[in-house]
């Protein structure tokens, strides 16, 4: 028997053309605090949520309405002469880490939704370790299809030319280029050991680059990363004191 997955939409949008950006947990939870960021400065609404037993068992709270773990946003734009051209922008996230038996289905849910509402781009952002000092390195890029690809170099993105990247965003990426898909993988460099809202930051001015009339500005994160950093030592120190020596390993990991 499959992973059983649901898509419930709240309500129903026309976001054909749209282009989609997906930020689920990844190294430094850049991803996740990425997009989260981009929900909260545009104001964008609920407009559907992935459902699964398989997921953890919490509601995300926001503006008093209960969602399920995975959730998916829409914000209107108004395009100007720079920037990628499109009428709307849908961000899709969440705080957990799906089990890897979980990922494959989870992808062809959204790729399936996607196509289904004329989603012809989607972006997905993720951390990653390079072994240095973040603020160091340089951001990377993969992409499939024409349009993603031209967008790497209009952007002057650095291409990830050897590597691996896991999670969701591999799989959509292997599965775009199987399925002739335009995907785009934005790859920030991260600290491990806590949220690192710096390196949100930088995958946030890219995206700023991309979607210039959002007015995305990353200044709050960067004027805020020593607080945050601080906080989240201090609870991630707390909660390794306090965990049971039980394995975890086939448990989703939840941040937030």
């Amino acid at each position: 028997m499959g992973v059983e997955i649901a898509l419930h939409e709240y309500e129903r949008m026309d976001i054909e053309g749209a282009m989609a950006v997906i930020g689920f947990p990844s190294v430094g939870l850049v991803s996740s605090i990425a997009a989260n960021f981009m929900v909260k400065t545009m104001g964008m609404r609920r407009v559907a949520g992935l459902i699964s037993p398989e997921f953890p068992p919490y509601a995300f709270i926001d503006g008093g309405k209960a969602s399920p773990p995975v959730r998916i946003y829409v914000g209107e734009r108004k395009c100007e002469e720079s920037g990628e051209q499109c009428d709307r922008i849908v961000v899709i996230t969440a705080e957990f880490v799906p089990k890897p038996d979980l990922i494959k289905p989870v992808v062809d849910t959204i790729l399936e939704w996607c196509k289904s509402r004329g989603v012809g781009i989607i972006i997905t952002m993720e951390g990653m370790n390079t072994g240095m000092d973040p603020s160091e390195a340089k951001p990377l890029c993969i992409a499939t299809g024409g349009r993603c690809k031209a967008m790497m170099k209009r952007y002057r993105l650095e291409e990830m030319q050897e590597g691996m990247v896991s999670g969701i965003s591999g799989v959509l990426l292997y599965e775009a280029e199987r399925l002739g898909n335009d995907v785009m993988c934005l790859l920030g460099p991260a600290r491990i050991d806590y949220p690192d809202a710096r390196g949100a930051a930088r995958l946030l001015e890219i995206i700023g680059e991309m979607f210039p009339e959002l007015k995305l500005d990353p200044g709050p994160l960067y004027d805020e990363a020593e607080q945050i950093e601080k906080q989240m030592k201090e609870a991630l120190e707390s909660m390794r004191q306090s965990q049971s020596k039980g394995s975890i390993a086939d448990q989703s990991m939840i941040y937030g």
